[in-house]
């Protein structure tokens, strides 16, 4: 599963696509029906403003709820199939190993969504601060980027081909 250069689409292989459709249908159906018999046991237990289980249940519905709205969105914009990648060039779906200024050691990663799961290396999303710096260059080519404590990075590209899977 990965994200192509444009923000709104999120490719996903096909049994990528089909476990979160099925974690969708689960949490829309009877995962609803669960969490409102678990809100209907802890309102019957009495008083709303002392019931921890309630409190607990209504939390629990809030995230799944979230996570609801989060794979309808995923799933929206879904492509299945592959991204078009190009050898030597990082964009997602691709291995890169770069090495960072001042650093002797390379460090390689899976460019891709986070939903991507189970993948035997670090996975990086493209919208992350040193996926957003080096999305389009060339191995060879240098990136800079800021990091989360404001102060800039420098990393330079030595590897970028297509992911193979483990």
């Amino acid at each position: 599963m990965t994200e192509t250069r444009d923000a709104n689409v999120t490719w996903l292989t096909q049994e990528a696509y089909d476990r979160l459709k099925q974690e969708l249908d689960y949490l829309t159906g009877e995962g609803r029906i669960e969490i409102a018999a678990k809100i209907e046991a802890a309102r019957e237990e009495g008083d709303l403003r002392e019931n921890g289980g309630y409190h607990a249940a209504k939390e629990e519905q809030g995230k799944q709820e979230g996570r609801v709205l989060q794979l309808q969105q995923i799933l929206q914009n879904a492509r299945v199939g592959e991204a078009p990648r190009a050898e030597g060039v990082v964009g997602p779906g691709m291995t890169v190993t770069v090495q960072f200024a001042g650093d002797d050691e390379e460090v390689t990663f899976l460019l891709a969504s986070r939903e991507e799961s189970g993948a035997p290396i670090d996975v990086y999303s493209p919208k992350s601060p040193l996926g957003a710096a080096i999305n389009g260059k060339k191995v060879g080519e240098k990136a800079k980027y800021t990091l989360p404590n404001g102060k800039s990075m420098s990393v330079e590209i030595i590897d970028a081909t297509p992911y193979g899977g483990s």
